[in-house]
């Protein structure tokens, strides 16, 4: 499976982007998928993620103002985050896998920067 994340780029605090991962292969709806990120100086953190039947999990820093989905005809997952902070700042990656903590395959990341 090979993942390419797109829609990152730079909104200002209370503002919203919504991020996209295409994956390859036909294998898709049959993998769990989530959403990652990584802060400058900081280790790389959970977001989101969506198993095969849809339910959903996430961090809490993000509850109530990130929403995961997926669209399995279209081989993509997306992540809608409203009413961001500063601190979302993060590259973000997305990732799949068999399950929620055996995450095998990721993509190259996207920049997601919050001005205050």
């Amino acid at each position: 499976v090979q993942l390419q994340a797109f829609g990152g780029g730079l909104v200002q605090a209370g503002g919203s982007l919504r991020l996209s991962c295409a994956a390859s292969g036909r294998t898709f709806r049959s993998y769990a998928m989530g959403w990652f990120r990584q802060a400058p100086g900081k280790e790389r953190e959970f977001v989101a993620a969506i198993r095969v039947g849809g339910t959903t999990q996430y961090a809490d820093s993000v509850k109530g103002r990130f929403t995961i989905s997926r669209d399995n005809a279209k081989n993509t997952v997306y992540l809608q985050m409203n009413s961001l902070k500063p601190e979302d700042t993060a590259v973000y990656y997305c990732a799949a896998g068999p399950t929620l903590t055996n995450m095998n395959y990721w993509g190259q990341g996207t920049l997601v920067t919050v001005s205050s």
